[in-house]
Formats: C-alpha cells, sequence, structure tokens
C-alpha cells in the first residue's frame, strides 16, 4: 500500500509553508511534491525539545560500519524496500562487554535513498521522536548514521531487528503462509492499541502517528507486534485547540475521512485508522484491493451489508481460518469496536486506552474455554497411548457408591485403564 499527499477543496485554507514532503518508509511514494509539507510556528521548538530529550544510548554508527554490518548492503541482507530506500539486516555491537569487543545484535538498517522522495526532515523525525518515546509495543531504534563526504549524504536508521517481519506479510500478501491463529491477530491488534494509547494519551506531549496500518506493525519471534516509522508523525494539538491543520498525508484507504477533507488532524484520526486494521484482521483482505471485483475493491463499503446481519455475518470471516465459524461470535464483537472507531464524528470515537480495554475483555472470554479445550485435548491423546484393554477398576466402583443409598451409580461409571504386563 502506498503513502500519498492527498489533495482536497478545503486545502486552500490549510497553511502550508515550506519544507520536505512527508512520506512513509515503508513502501511509500509521494503522489505531491518531494519539496512540500507542513512546518508548525512552533515545530523548531518542539524539535529542539526532543533532542534535548533524547537518550543519550542513541548511537550514532559510522558508514563503514554499517556498510559492514549489511556485507555492503548486498541483495543477499536485503529485507525490505519503498520509496525511501532499502532496509538490510545485519548485525553490530552495541553494548561493552566483558571481553572489550561488545554483545552483538541483529539490526534492521533503513538506508536512504538519495534520489528518493524521502527528506532530512523526515529523517530527522525518526531520530528524535524514536529517540525519545519507550514503550514494548514500539520499535526500538538503536543508532543512527549521518555522514557527508565525497560519496555524498548517507542518512540511515538502525533498529532492533523484528524476527517475524509485518502484520502485512502474514496478512495480506499472496505468498503461501501459515494463516495467523485467531487469538494470535487479537494479541497483535491489543499490542497495537497499547502503542497508540501510550503516543495519544501516556506522554507529556501528544504524538499522532498519522500513517497507521499493517505494514507499519511489526512483529517479533513471539508474535508481540510494535508500532514502526515515525516519518509521518506530527505532535498533536495545543493546549486549548480541538486540532492541528496540516496539509493531507497519509495511506488510501486507512486516513480517516475528515482529516482528507479539511486537513484537520487530531488522535481520532488515528482511530479511524485503527478500525479499518480491525477489518483486515477479521477478514484478511486490504482496505483497498485494485485486483478484486469493483464491488469488493473497498473494504469498508464491501463488508456494510453482512455486519448488520448475524446470519450473514459468518461470509465477511476470513475463509483461511481454521474453523472459522467458531470465532464468529468474538469477531462480531471486533466488528462492533471497529464500528465504533469508524464513527463519521471524530469526538463519538473512542480513545484508545478505551479500545485497548474493549480487545482485553474480548481476549479474556475466549482465553478460558481455549484452555478448557486444551485439556481436554490432551487428555484425549494421553488416552489414545494407552493400552486398549479396559477393565472394570474396583476401586473405582468404590468411589461411585452413592453415599446415602450404598448402591453403585452407574450413570457416572466410566471404564478404567488396566495396566498391562
Amino acid at each position: 500500500m502506498r503513502c500519498f499527499h492527498f489533495s482536497s477543496a478545503d486545502e486552500e485554507a490549510v497553511p502550508v509553508p515550506r519544507a520536505a514532503s512527508r512520506v512513509s518508509w515503508a513502501r511509500s511514494l509521494s503522489a505531491a511534491s518531494a519539496a512540500r509539507s507542513e512546518v508548525e510556528s512552533d515545530a523548531a521548538a518542539f524539535h529542539n525539545f526532543l533532542s534535548q530529550r533524547r537518550a543519550r544510548d542513541l548511537r550514532a554508527f559510522g558508514f563503514s560500519e554499517l556498510k559492514s554490518a549489511t556485507r555492503g548492503f548486498s541483495r543477499s541482507s536485503l529485507i525490505g524496500e519503498g520509496g525511501f530506500g532499502c532496509v538490510f539486516r545485519g548485525a553490530v555491537r552495541v553494548e561493552d562487554g566483558g571481553d572489550g569487543r561488545g554483545a552483538k545484535m541483529d539490526v534492521a538498517v533503513k538506508q536512504l535513498n538519495r534520489n528518493g522522495f524521502q527528506g532530512h526532515k523526515e529523517w530527522m523525525n525518526e531520530v528524535n521522536l524514536l529517540g525519545v518515546v519507550k514503550h514494548p509495543n514500539l520499535v526500538k531504534l538503536v543508532g543512527y548514521c549521518a555522514e557527508d563526504d565525497e560519496r555524498g549524504i548517507q542518512r540511515l536508521l538502525v533498529y532492533e531487528l523484528m524476527q517475524n517481519k509485518s502484520l502485512e506479510d502474514h496478512l495480506l500478501t499472496r505468498a503461501p503462509s501459515p494463516p495467523l491463529p485467531w487469538m494470535v491477530r487479537l494479541r497483535i491488534a491489543q499490542d497495537a492499541a497499547r502503542g497508540l494509547a501510550y503516543l495519544h494519551e501516556e506522554m507529556d506531549f501528544q504524538l499522532i502517528f498519522r500513517d497507521f496500518k499493517a505494514s507499519n506493525i511489526l512483529l517479533d519471534e513471539h508474535f508481540n507486534a510494535r508500532l514502526s516509522d515515525f516519518g509521518l508523525a506530527r505532535q498533536g494539538p495545543a493546549e486549548g485547540n480541538g486540532h492541528v491543520s496540516t496539509s493531507v498525508v497519509g495511506t488510501v484507504g486507512y486516513a480517516a475521512p475528515e482529516y482528507v477533507q479539511t486537513g484537520k488532524l487530531t488522535a481520532k484520526s488515528d482511530v479511524w485508522s485503527f478500525g479499518v486494521v480491525l477489518y483486515e484482521l477479521i477478514t484478511g483482505r486490504r482496505a483497498v484491493e485494485r485486483n478484486l471485483p469493483k464491488g469488493e475493491q473497498k473494504l469498508l463499503e464491501w463488508v456494510r451489508p453482512y455486519i448488520s446481519d448475524s446470519r450473514k455475518f459468518h461470509l465477511i470471516i476470513d475463509p483461511r481460518l481454521d474453523q472459522p465459524e467458531q470465532c464468529s461470535k468474538s469477531a462480531q464483537k471486533v466488528s462492533s469496536l471497529a464500528n465504533k472507531c469508524l464513527m463519521k464524528n471524530p469526538k463519538s470515537r473512542p480513545k484508545m486506552s478505551e479500545v485497548v480495554a474493549a480487545l482485553g475483555d474480548i481476549i479474556g472470554e475466549i482465553e478460558p474455554r481455549d484452555e478448557v479445550n486444551q485439556d481436554v485435548q490432551a487428555e484425549s491423546n494421553n488416552g489414545s497411548q494407552c493400552a486398549n484393554e479396559r477393565v472394570l477398576d474396583l476401586r473405582d466402583m468404590a468411589s461411585l457408591r452413592n453415599k446415602s443409598t450404598r448402591k453403585l451409580d452407574w450413570r457416572s461409571w466410566t471404564t478404567g485403564l488396566a495396566k498391562t504386563r
């Protein structure tokens, strides 16, 4: 899914001073000028504030070190690419170990394409923001590289490596891969919601992610989710202001309609995008898919006739799920939550902390049932491995006697297993 600069009829009323255009690090191209984006009157002060608070352990790498770590930025180390440039897998030493050599860490190295659309200001945005924000559901920035020499401008970012790539890679790509189980999808949604709640509500300044989508949700080896790509992130409105006026950027299919139409950005714009991703998790379909029949290309329009009829709802559940009918009830609850996130009036949408709580309730209702099913399955497997010979264990029979009648209660009796030599 590409990231575009939207245009609207009201855009002339939105102040758009000179700067480099903002585009996404992941699969992003700009449909407008690469030399434009918004700069607020207090933008310089805000970035100075971030720079002062930037974590001291954010490491400045040399270009030669990262070149060596990625085997010369070889194609064999390439794990992704887009309008920003390429992402390479590598290994660097990040700590001073007892042997003086340091401990090795697997990393993802994003190299800015000098001829691409990504600007230096957006690179700085990532360095400043990820150098400040710290949360288990946000990707960790290990360091950066900024060198100007005879080779030209070298701008790179070094992240911790997320072993399972992105949610998009598992959910929406055509490559054959095992489908994500329903409970894993719910866990991923809850992790992503926690990340957004932290940005919106838990810091002393608010950040609006502005490009929330499946490709920006990365997964570690245990499928724990972390938000990545802060190139489009914006500081929220100042106290007393209801929104931030900005030129419109984002990804088609995920951007909130009021933001696209007016350029007025709020945290509730992220909530809308989250609602779209919830429907992607339910259906296994992209927000916009041009390869489908015309009536099915836009996900939100396609699901509309089914979500109000419980008898038809199962038709939109991802058919790749194992026994999709068993998750239909919880999927309907997730759909109801998604509809709240997609309310036309932004003020009617829930806060992300409320979304986290709602997903926790849905997961809590499923887990006890899953544990019982697992216990039953385990007992069944154990029984199949025992000897086939079954006899009546008299000691078990004695324990089944009814205390009042002192007779055997055959209704509750089951055969026991006899050990054979």
